[in-house]
């Protein structure tokens, strides 16, 4: 499958109670030459030494039966026990804090209870106590703090992959992603499920990143949160009264309604770009952060009964809120349809199963969101010689844990021909009714004629 056919799709690196199948292939693979090895193994040899005793790993337990239910990594930052790992390590406990209890272990058998002092789930991360005195700890790297590590250099992550041990990885330190709205830093490594919330060490042993993702469709594409924000969330947790269990919702959404906020109206400074699809103009973002794909059938054989082109774009911004609920991405999608064969009553008929199937996805998770709310309406536009009428569905879902949150889609086609029709769709997560109302708006207003 060709990576235009695929989305951007990333594991958080969090093992659960599932668990998965250890491949042994690796086994059979032949050795390098020890001379080339030995000194890479040398300096990972003396780079995990150091830093071990600093390593946790997160468990997340139930909290009436007393086991674990996931697994990920920590490490700690301060004498007085402070630690950092990943949000969605501890996403469990946050949601449901009377189900759920956390513990850690270390490496030298440790093990104790885990309080949870504060997180940034933007940025993925989470602060929380270890009880203890003159602990080890890591530091931050400052150049990572500054944001000049450069690329290519070697980085190490470490973790608890699967609950099999303590390890490191070593890796390339490839900078910030590009177009990505969430700053995420590349790396190329083998990270694992359960290392999540781990360190990711320069060759002095400090911190230049957090374990935090792979991608699921490439080989060695792994991403780091960068130094910058939990050295913030630390200092906000050194500063700041902990987290009260029963208000970690409130926080939660505090967090997702300002993110939301802030990611609408950059996306509205960036504006829409129109693009052509037959005698239509349609709105893409014209923001860097949003990637866009094109499908046509025109090859397809036997030849479709309606010829279609279509563009997806997607932003890059997903936010992890808890295991079957995500936020923060919006979408649009556009498809030019014209029949091939297809008289007007068959082509009607076909648009509107294909009309049907691009509105709200009808699988969600009713746990965490209402059932969704339609409403169609016909829309004409102020100047017929400049737009095309259309026929639209506005659908909202709110999120049952979160006020103020939802999930909408606005899906649309055009009423003017009958053989050929744009359909169109913007999709968005985790906005606010406001700020879905105004950017529903701008797309309906940025569908017209081909000037």
């Amino acid at each position: 499958m060709k990576e235009r056919n695929l989305a951007l799709r990333l594991a958080c690196l969090i093992a659960t109670a599932t668990g998965a199948p250890i491949a042994s292939a690796q086994l059979l693979q032949p050795q390098p030459p020890p001379d080339s090895a030995a000194p890479v193994s040398a300096a990972a040899e003396g780079i995990y030494a150091g830093t071990r005793p600093s390593l946790l790993q997160v468990r997340t337990l139930v909290e009436a039966a007393g086991r674990q239910s996931s697994i990920g990594s920590g490490f700690l930052v301060g004498a007085d026990g402070l630690a950092i790992t990943n949000y969605h390590v501890v996403s469990q406990y946050a949601l449901e804090p009377k189900t759920y209890r956390l513990e850690f272990a270390r490496p030298d058998g440790t093990q104790g209870a885990l309080t949870l002092l504060a997180i940034d789930v933007a940025n993925d991360l989470a602060v929380v106590r270890v009880e203890g005195a003159d602990l080890p700890h890591l530091e931050f790297d400052p150049t990572a703090l500054a944001g000049e590590i450069p690329r290519g250099e070697r980085v190490y992550a470490m973790g608890n992959p699967l609950d099999i041990g303590f390890t490191i990885v070593e890796g390339t330190y490839n900078g910030l992603v590009e177009r990505s709205y969430n700053e995420r830093v590349h790396f190329t490594g083998a990270i694992n499920p359960g290392m999540s919330g781990g360190p990711a060490v320069t060759a002095a042993g400090k911190v230049a990143g957090i374990n935090v993702a792979k991608r699921l469709d490439g080989e060695l594409v792994s991403f780091l949160v960068p130094a910058s924000k939990a050295a913030a969330l630390l200092e906000r947790a050194r500063s700041g009264a902990p987290l009260n269990p029963a208000q970690t919702r409130e926080e939660i959404d505090h967090q997702l309604l300002a993110w939301q906020e802030g990611f609408y109206r950059k996306l509205d400074e960036q504006g829409f770009r129109a693009t052509k699809f037959g005698p239509y103009q349609a709105p893409e973002s014209a923001a860097s952060w949003f990637n866009c794909w094109a499908r046509t059938n025109a090859e397809q054989t036997p030849k479709p009964r309606a010829q279609m082109d279509s563009s997806s774009c997607s932003s890059q911004s997903s936010l992890f809120v808890a295991e079957d609920i995500e936020s923060g991405r919006a979408e649009l999608t556009h498809a030019y349809v014209r029949s091939s064969d297809l008289n007007a009553f068959q082509f009607a008929a076909f648009l509107s199963q294909y009309y049907a199937s691009a509105s709200m996805s009808r699988s969600w998770s009713r746990k965490r969101l209402t059932q969704p709310e339609c409403r169609e309406e016909f829309v004409a536009p102020a100047d017929a010689a400049a737009a095309p009428v259309l026929r639209a569905v506005w659908c909202a879902r709110a999120y049952r844990d979160f006020a103020g949150l939802y999930d909408v889609s606005l899906t649309t086609v055009t009423q003017d021909r009958d053989r050929e029709a744009l359909v169109s769709r913007l999709a968005m997560q985790g906005v606010s009714y406001d700020n879905a109302l105004a950017l529903g708006q701008r797309f309906l207003g940025a569908i017209a004629w081909t000037r």
